[in-house]
């Protein structure tokens, strides 16, 4: 089987541009070259950023947000014809491998029903956080194998997979919209491979930086379960996940702002639904991640 084309897409915002111009150089000293880079500016004019001959600049008037970004560059690789692989890189990681593109390249030849392969995270001293590791048991994060998810950080999709699936939900703007999609995936029988010789340096940081992280959360994991579970299932997974968040929110603010967005998930429309198929939840559990966790 011939080695897949590769293709790259990278998302900012133009607030990190010491570490895109380190993660750009890092793409270009790839040993097997991509043949085509875009990189996409989220409500940024990209007008300061130095690329290469290769990479594409795609400057947009809005946030889209990270998977409304990554869908802009999806759709220009795949009306370009020539990728059969995509590998999404954010773009305060940075590849300290030079033999990245290469591995993925022999690992989706090698299985033409890999759909997903998921980056080891580690920060700049090669820790992985325990949340970084795919899997309910985390103790290991250099074990490798088949799972049901996958980090939005770095990652490499199978072209045809997306045009079964497709692309990200743009709705969800930030937060389990790598769980929809690895979800999807695994409904339509592709695979999800955690591979961790492929790292992406990451620096160690909190998701509650963010603003919007608990209102996101909670609206986006309702979202999650409308669209893709089977209605028994459905209270069962916010059940759980109302316990746990509760067991760990450590401020009222964030648990206002948690509550709040339970009930916009609750009371917005969440996109199509397509609940996954019974063999799905079964495959599922017996990859070691029933989708109630």
């Amino acid at each position: 089987m011939p080695l897949p084309r590769l293709g790259v897409v990278i998302v900012t915002m133009g607030n990190r541009p010491r570490e895109l111009a380190a993660l750009l150089a890092s793409v270009e000293k790839q040993d097997v070259p991509a043949a085509r880079v875009v990189l996409v500016g989220n409500a940024t004019p990209l007008a300061d950023v130095a690329v290469a001959e290769n990479v594409i600049k795609v400057p947009l008037a809005e946030n889209l947000g990270c998977p409304g970004g990554r869908n802009v560059g999806l759709e220009m690789l795949r009306h370009s014809g020539d990728v059969d692989v995509v590998i999404e890189l954010d773009d305060d990681g940075l590849l300290i491998d030079a033999e990245v593109f290469r591995k993925v390249q022999q690992l989706f030849a090698s299985d033409p029903r890999l759909g997903i392969v998921g980056f080891r995270v580690a920060d700049e001293h090669g820790h992985t956080e325990r949340r970084w590791v795919p899997r309910l048991r985390t103790g290991d994060p250099m074990r490798r194998g088949p799972v049901t998810a996958f980090l939005g950080g770095g990652h490499a999709f199978s072209m045809p997979m997306l045009g079964e699936t497709g692309l990200w939900a743009s709705e969800f703007f930030f937060g389990h919209e790598e769980s929809d999609l690895a979800w999807r995936a695994l409904d339509a029988d592709w695979k999800i491979l955690y591979e961790p010789e492929l790292v992406l340096q990451h620096p160690r940081t909190s998701p509650a930086r963010h603003a919007v992280h608990y209102r996101f959360t909670a609206r986006n994991r309702v979202w999650l379960a409308r669209r893709r579970l089977p209605l028994p299932l459905i209270p069962v997974y916010l059940g759980i996940w109302m316990l746990l968040t509760m067991a760990r929110v450590r401020s009222l603010s964030g648990a206002k702002a948690w509550w709040g967005g339970f009930v916009e998930g609750m009371r917005e429309s969440c996109g199509p639904r397509k609940a996954m198929k019974w063999r799905t939840v079964w495959r599922m559990t017996r990859l070691g991640r029933p989708p109630i966790l």
